[in-house]
């Protein structure tokens, strides 16, 4: 069949929100719940149109994941090639650990209002077909600010380069315009934090508080959040990836966080990150961030393009034997086999790496991996 239409990214790149929802959902047992979510998928674009075009202004975006259960079960082979369980990472001090999550709906939009109708509208749809997982209300606060009061998300990339960095090319064909996200939610000890004078909070960051300036790198310590998320190629090139996080909170119950949602071309680069983070780099040299901030929570998702997901409303479209609707995707090479997958992290520079099958129970990797 002749490729009728060319794939079109879901809503990954879009402007900060001033509020979001994060909800991580599990498909319940049984043939009908699998129907129903691949229905789901099937309608979405159309759901997200009928909400949006009731207050144009407001922006409402959403995106859907897939996790790598959930792919299998629903839609078996070929998969996405760099698709995986979020591996747990135990450093000398923090732990990152990997929590259940079939799907995630990242819902955006100018008003919480939005958010909250996207959001109800897709529980209707998926019924008793799915269970919460986790269920964040993120908001902007003041300038971009995450809730420890420095600006959040200033790496990310812009434009083509933004495109570049978050959308499978050419490297797998079959799943071309989709994405990779981690998501994380982190508990903030906001007692410890502020009793940490404001010079001391600029060396964990590695930038100005109020100003927002990095600081140079003969003087940022190397332990610093900026320093250890800077990830190069074997070449120097630096590699990139889109932060959408936003923070949240409850005041009556002294709960304050940052919501990590983090999409990429390649979920090696956000995994190597967290690495350098939690295991450090050199191995010991941790994240001081840490010390103030304790992941719950930890989970990758597939992040289909608009076309294929739609598509997969009828099931894998590339399976073989499938006859997709004319139009729904087009037709890609076969692609080369995929390892059974484990996370190799070969090609980053001078980066602690680890090769592991993927469990979200299995030992955690450390660098001597």
């Amino acid at each position: 069949m002749a490729p009728v239409e060319a794939p079109a990214a879901q809503a990954v790149n879009v402007p900060l929100p001033m509020a979001a929802h994060f909800i991580v959902l599990n498909i319940t047992p049984g043939d009908e719940a699998e129907d129903t979510v691949k229905a789901f998928f099937g309608n979405t674009a159309a759901l997200i149109r009928s909400v949006e075009r009731r207050i144009p202004e407001e922006q409402l975006s959403m995106v859907v994941g897939i996790g790598s259960p959930a792919w299998d079960r629903l839609f078996g082979a070929p998969r996405p090639a760099g698709l995986h369980e979020f591996q747990p990472l135990r450093g000398d001090k923090h732990f990152a650990p990997s929590t259940p999550g079939d799907l995630l709906l990242h819902i955006r939009a100018k008003s919480e209002r939005m958010c909250f109708e996207m959001a109800m509208q897709c529980m209707n749809a998926l019924g008793d077909a799915v269970v919460a997982v986790d269920e964040v209300h993120g908001f902007r606060y003041f300038e971009a600010r995450a809730m420890i009061g420095f600006v959040d998300g200033v790496e990310n990339p812009d434009g083509q380069d933004a495109l570049a960095s978050t959308l499978v090319g050419d490297e797998d064909p079959r799943f071309k315009e989709g994405s990779y996200v981690i998501v994380q939610k982190y508990l903030h000890d906001m007692k410890a934090w502020n009793a940490t004078a404001t010079d001391e909070q600029e060396r964990v960051i590695g930038r100005s508080k109020q100003g927002n300036i990095e600081m140079a790198e003969d003087v940022k310590p190397t332990n610093s959040h900026s320093s250890l998320n800077v990830i190069e190629d074997a070449e120097g090139n630096q590699l990139s990836i889109v932060r959408a996080n936003l923070p949240f909170a409850n005041a009556a119950r002294n709960e304050y966080g940052t919501y990590f949602i983090g999409y990429a071309r390649d979920p090696a680069i956000t995994e190597q990150m967290l690495i350098n983070m939690f295991i450090g780099r050199p191995p010991g040299n941790y994240d001081r961030l840490l010390d103030f901030s304790t992941a719950v929570t930890g989970t990758l998702f597939f992040v289909p393009s608009a076309t294929l997901l739609a598509a997969l409303g009828d099931g894998n479209p590339f399976a073989p034997g499938a006859a997709p609707a004319s139009g729904s995707v087009p037709t890609a090479p076969v692609a080369a086999p995929v390892s059974s997958g484990t996370l190799p992290i070969g090609s980053l520079k001078g980066q602690p790496q680890w090769s592991q099958a993927p469990s979200a129970s299995g030992p955690a990797p450390d660098a001597s991996n």
